[in-house]
């Protein structure tokens, strides 16, 4: 009886039990602790940000994440990108090359008639403004509250009053009134932006910025 007593004994303090059956045994350390918190989320399908209008370069993105063990962490991309404050910017797990749009090398720009007097015409592609006149230009600057482009054209005239609203263009409104030895062209925006203007052969262009 006192052999089958130690035998028992012998077994029972060799015995490798964990201290705690809870956590995890000696080679499973690897495996995140997952929390039994239960929530049904839809899987990502697409979400879009839109940009204040001052925006002109995307610098970085940044996507903050929960983890399997409920922790957070986040992951950026450096970008230094321009992009165009009137699109959304979208973010999505679905990708299809034949979606993407491709730009047409040496494509000519299609300018839209905006605005029309007797001594000038103005025409928009995109962020451009082709003015189409003979007139010289004496002067021209930027007004904010709204943002507007002030051109001064020299021409002695009696030219009446114009205005045109254009509604979804870039270049939302071109009013034209006469002063004395010259007319101005007051071009209204649909946001912030800095300008440039060229002398070409048809008159002159604005390009945007």
């Amino acid at each position: 009886m006192t052999k089958v007593f130690y035998v028992i004994f012998f077994f029972i303090i060799t015995l490798n039990a964990r201290e705690n059956p809870f956590f995890p045994s000696e080679g499973e350390m690897d495996l995140p602790y997952t929390s039994n918190e239960s929530k049904s989320l839809q899987p990502l399908n697409r979400a879009a940000i839109t940009l204040p209008p001052q925006a002109r370069v995307l610098q970085n993105v940044t996507i903050s994440y929960k983890n399997l063990d409920g922790s957070m962490q986040s992951k950026s991309i450096e970008l230094e990108n321009t992009v165009d404050w009137h699109l959304p910017i979208f973010i999505s797990q679905n990708y299809s090359p034949s979606g993407v749009e491709k730009k047409v090398e040496g494509k000519k720009a299609e300018f839209e008639k905006l605005a029309s007097i007797q001594y000038a015409s103005f025409y928009s592609s995109e962020k451009s403004l082709k003015i189409v006149t003979k007139d010289k230009i004496i002067r021209n600057f930027l007004l904010v509250k709204p943002h507007r482009i002030v051109v001064d054209f020299q021409r002695d005239t009696n030219l009446k009053s114009y205005e045109k609203v254009n509604d979804k263009n870039i270049f939302s409104k071109i009013r034209i009134g006469n002063h004395s030895g010259y007319y101005r062209a007051v071009i209204e925006l649909d946001g912030y932006y800095k300008y440039r203007m060229t002398k070409i052969s048809e008159g002159y262009l604005i390009e945007l910025k």
